[in-house]
């Protein structure tokens, strides 16, 4: 913790000096005896457990400490809203995604997850949405209308993706946008004559890549891990989901002994998520990989993530708290006063 004005602290030396007054006052009081007459009243309001008579002053002490701390300004680092970060989601839109080991279908589960995460993220963040399957494309470019966003994601099952799985591709497009974003924050920043270039360049958005994807590889021009290394070298974190489970499931209207373009014999692995591989992209690129073969599992996931993505670390003043908390002690030491505090008739 740090203060805004900690001089300001030098107030709680007035603290030892106010309990100092209060001992010699009390010993002053103790000098001077009091008749009284009746002595079985006296010992009825002046016994009682010592210590209540202690706490409310104690408790008021306490008070004063905050009180003398909010005057400094103190401030906490916390978990703060970043207003130039980016996460670019991708999602698997394969046909296999419209598998029922994740009730209802692995789609319907990635779709209500990332409602969710997009709850959780803070309102001026920046969200763009990558559609992949045999191919990948941009649902949605970086903006901060989540709800449009939202849209996109529950229209993606209209998207054609019944022709494999392009994972290098996807993270190469999800790249790209990436440094498009950091250009155009480069340039919005450049006209400024008092900015040196590496004030510019510590100005860098933080992008952060959030990849989907339930199967292995079998279409695409880049390997996964040539689309990992690509991000990281653009210094773009990867958070991967591996959705559904391993073995033999079904697909949601599948007919025949064909599924997108692999025979039967096929079905099996085409229908199994890669964890392997989406670990490793995660570990290339300083991401982090999640598992998640149940519906609560990755709702789970996209939870965790929205409530750390496109985030810093930075100072908040907590003057209000202590304040507040002064305020509560306060009340609490006048009605323990007014309870334990003896009277004398």
């Amino acid at each position: 913790m740090s203060f805004g004005q900690p001089l300001l602290l030098l107030t709680l030396l007035a603290l030892p000096l106010a309990v100092g007054a209060a001992w010699l006052a009390e010993r002053r009081r103790m000098r001077y005896p009091v008749r009284f007459t009746n002595v079985a009243v006296l010992a009825t309001v002046a016994g009682g457990r010592p210590w209540r008579r202690i706490v409310p002053g104690a408790v008021f002490l306490v008070a004063l400490a905050l009180l003398c701390l909010a005057l400094a300004r103190p401030q906490t680092t916390r978990s703060v809203p970043d207003n130039r970060a980016t996460v670019i989601l991708v999602l698997d839109v394969s046909g296999s995604m419209q598998a029922q080991d994740v009730k209802p279908t692995r789609l319907a589960a990635a779709q209500r997850a990332i409602h969710t995460f997009l709850d959780k993220l803070p309102s001026g963040l920046k969200v763009a949405l990558v559609l992949f399957a045999a191919d990948a494309e941009v649902a949605t470019p970086p903006t901060s209308d989540h709800a449009l966003v939202g849209q996109a994601v529950d229209d993606a099952e209209f998207f054609n993706g019944y022709g494999g799985t392009a994972i290098g591709d996807a993270l190469a497009t999800a790249v790209n946008l990436g440094k498009k974003v950091t250009r155009e924050e480069r340039q919005a920043a450049a006209p400024a004559p008092a900015r040196s270039l590496a004030a510019v360049r510590r100005r860098r958005p933080l992008v952060s890549i959030l990849f989907l994807s339930d199967g292995h590889q079998n279409r695409g021009f880049l390997l996964p891990l040539e689309g990992a290394r690509l991000a990281r070298r653009a210094g773009f974190p990867v958070y991967t989901i591996a959705l559904g489970t391993t073995g033999n499931t079904t697909i949601a209207g599948a007919a025949g002994g064909l599924y997108g373009g692999l025979p039967s014999s096929g079905l099996a692995r085409g229908l199994s998520p890669d964890p392997a591989t989406l670990r490793a992209i995660a570990q290339v690129t300083g991401g982090r990989f999640y598992r998640a073969k149940t519906a609560g599992a990755v709702e789970d996931a996209y939870s965790q993530l929205g409530s750390s993505l496109g985030r810093i670390p930075g100072r908040t003043e907590v003057t209000a708290d202590a304040l507040a908390l002064a305020a509560v002690l306060l009340v609490a030491a006048g009605v323990l006063s007014a309870l334990w505090a003896p009277r004398l008739p």
